[in-house]
């Protein structure tokens, strides 16, 4: 039997494999003769032998032994049928490891070919037994060349149990294609799970993609989901088997084409449908007996699933799908809206911020939808809900989901109660119960902006007073703490300097890098965050990684953007999570101290000179940043002088928000007529 060939892994793997920058590799190639040669990849992106760069990082020092979860991740990635087989390979392993214990012990204990031989019956009875007969992955192999992968992944699982160490594999995968695939975000997610109601126990997705939404789900009892890619079925029904107990069942095709669970109807569907699809078969279709509330034009095939989810539903069941803002206000679509909101199907469509789920550039919808039921009282009217102001403001790690969650969840809850439009409360440019009349125009346009009652402009007078005075005090503190002018040189300072790399080295500070994820709930610090000077508002992506927290005396720099920005993090702040494109410097307070590092950070021609540029974007290696080599008494005094310049900043970035705040809310409280002119 021919041995099989080393697993390749390029540069940036390697960069991660040894906890440095992708600039530290480039430069250990060029200066190291015995840097491994290529083996695979393309000129501009080569790929190495693992072992042989395993040998030589331990021959530097640079590396004592490759991390299990790493070596499971190169194995998969280097499979001979692509990373998502070897990822599904280690799904089924890492079932069998939580299913079957013992019996993957007996089974790890024998040969690479014994082993084989005797996984796969085991594997089909435990595949059947969680996914039915005929399920996704009737074809998943176990190869004798496949059973090092899944003797690592069970040796992962040990340590992290079998539905974490999946987890793990699953978001590395997704974060090295994130153009692949389309994404539900968990807070989303969740929140749908928590419209569709905590009694829906079978539940289905027609486009489950990795399954986020099923997994949201709590204590199902029978989960169905359909995708058109084969593989991503395959992952899911993986992912939903390793998180419960829950009967699942998935299948392979076109769910508006080729339905795969006609029946029986289930409680709840969540759906993330995808976009401005125009090949959806709309003429093929023509007479589908789903479109019960009118055909769906050709344009409109987000129509087309809203129907094909009411189709699965048991009377009074819940539909809650992700919907582009464009189809509640297109005209091509307005009688399918009328009529969904005449029989009492449409119960809601909810704003989300901008940056809740992908394309996170536009404010996303939620609908919600209720199988009318032959004797069920009529809904008081279709519930609007705008959450735009929640949001926190721009950027997909800006939408501040606690508050989203809990408005829209109180809404919704509010008026799923109620028997009349009046007993439904409503909040200003929050929530509104519209009765279903007043929507009936020619436009039948469900937009929640439309038509909800602005908030009282600014706050209102009140409000407003409160702002003009703490911009007066913001502004006479921005002038106190103006600096001195400031004292000219003699010359040039020519101080002996030294680069952070080497500090690194020699111990006087920590880098780490940032994810922006892992498991907990600690807030995460991001780039938006640390440009702006705000505190953390990101939230941490689901990862069995360890987040990478801030400590008081941290300094947090941005590697991508050409600004010259450095934080220190003060008490308020430590113990939030380090956000993606973050560099964190922790230096040793007997050393250095963290303001006079800080300061010489932030220097412009220091910045340039540790900078990269590419066509779209500059990124900067933090470890050719400069400092000067001074005692640490020199280092507080230059300290004391940063740290009063942040300060001073902070004051001025504070008086600037707080005028935008006042001058828009004059503007707005003047044209609707809460403020006088006078």
């Amino acid at each position: 039997m021919s041995e099989n060939p080393p697993t390749e892994v390029t540069a940036a793997e390697i960069a991660r494999l040894a906890g440095v920058g992708r600039a530290a590799v480039s430069n250990w190639r060029r200066r190291h003769a015995d840097f491994p040669r290529p083996v695979g990849g393309s000129e501009t992106s080569p790929s190495f032998a693992l072992p042989e760069v395993e040998d030589w990082l331990r021959a530097q020092g640079k590396l004592a032994e490759v991390p299990p979860r790493e070596r499971v991740w190169q194995q998969i990635t280097a499979h001979p049928a692509g990373a998502v087989a070897g990822l599904v390979e280690a799904g089924c392993a890492l079932l069998v490891v939580h299913d079957r214990p013992t019996d993957w012990l007996e089974l790890s204990a024998v040969s690479d070919e014994r082993m084989a031989a005797l996984l796969r019956p085991v594997l089909d009875q435990v595949l059947t037994a969680r996914l039915g007969p005929g399920h996704a992955l009737a074809d998943a192999t176990a190869a004798p060349a496949s059973m090092p992968l899944l003797r690592a992944a069970a040796e992962l699982a040990a340590g992290l149990g079998a539905r974490n160490a999946f987890e793990f594999l699953l978001g590395r995968h997704l974060d090295a294609n994130p153009r692949q695939y389309t994404l539900t975000p968990p807070g989303p997610a969740e929140l749908m799970a928590a419209l569709a109601g905590s009694g829906a126990r079978s539940v289905l997705d027609p486009a489950c993609g990795t399954g986020s939404l099923l997994r949201a789900v709590t204590a199902p009892v029978a989960l169905y989901g359909q995708d058109c890619a084969p593989e991503l079925a395959a992952l899911t029904a993986l992912r939903l088997a390793l998180h419960g107990v829950a009967e699942v069942r998935t299948a392979a095709a076109d769910s508006l084409r080729a339905d795969a669970f006609p029946r029986p109807a289930v409680d709840a569907v969540l759906c993330h449908p995808p976009f401005n699809e125009r090949n959806w078969g709309h003429e093929e279709l023509a007479y589908d007996p789903r479109w019960e509330y009118g055909f769906p034009a050709r344009t409109e095939s987000e129509l087309a699933w809203v129907q094909h989810a009411l189709a699965h539903l048991r009377e009074g069941g819940t539909a809650v799908l992700l919907m582009p803002p464009a189809v509640a206000g297109r005209r091509s679509g307005r009688r399918i809206r009328a009529d969904l909101l005449r029989r009492g199907a449409l119960r809601a469509v909810v704003a989300l911020p901008a940056g809740a789920a992908p394309p996170y550039g536009i404010p996303l919808h939620l609908w919600v939808l209720r199988k009318p039921a032959a004797h069920a009282p009529a809904p008081p009217g279709l519930l609007l809900v705008d959450t735009a102001e929640l949001g926190g403001g721009e950027g997909r790690e800006r939408a501040a989901w606690p508050a989203v969650h809990d408005a829209v969840l109180a809404a919704w809850t509010a008026y799923d109660g109620a028997t009349g439009a009046d007993e439904v409360p409503g909040t200003p440019g929050l929530s509104r119960c519209v009765p279903v009349i007043e929507l009936l125009d020619d436009d039948v346009d469900l937009t929640p902006a439309r038509h909800l009652p602005p908030a009282t402009a600014g706050g209102g007078a009140a409000e407003l007073g409160a702002v003009r005075a703490r911009l007066d005090e913001t502004l006479q503190r921005a002038a106190r703490l103006t600096p001195p002018p400031a004292e000219p040189a003699d010359g040039p300072a020519r101080l002996p300097s030294t680069t952070i790399g080497e500090l690194a080295r020699a111990g006087a500070l920590v880098l780490r890098s940032g994810t922006g994820s892992g498991a907990g709930d600690a807030p995460v610090l991001t780039e938006h965050d640390v440009y702006a000077g705000t505190a953390p508002s990101g939230t941490l992506a689901d990862s069995a990684d360890e987040p990478v927290l801030t400590e008081a005396g941290d300094i947090v720099v941005p590697v991508v953007g050409a600004a010259a920005v450095a934080r220190v993090v003060g008490p308020a702040d430590a113990g939030a999570a380090l956000g993606r494109n973050l560099q964190l410097l922790r230096p040793d307070p007997a050393a250095i101290d963290p303001w006079f590092l800080a300061g010489f950070l932030r220097g412009t021609a220091n910045n340039r000179q540790a900078s990269s540029y590419a066509s779209t974007a500059t990124r900067l290696d933090v470890r050719r940043l400069q400092l000067p080599r001074l005692p640490l008494e020199d280092q507080r005094r230059y300290g004391e002088r940063f740290r009063a310049l942040a300060e001073f900043e902070d004051a001025l970035r504070l008086a600037g928000r707080l005028g935008e705040q006042l001058v828009q809310g004059l503007y707005d409280g003047l044209a609707d007529g809460t403020l006088r002119a006078e």
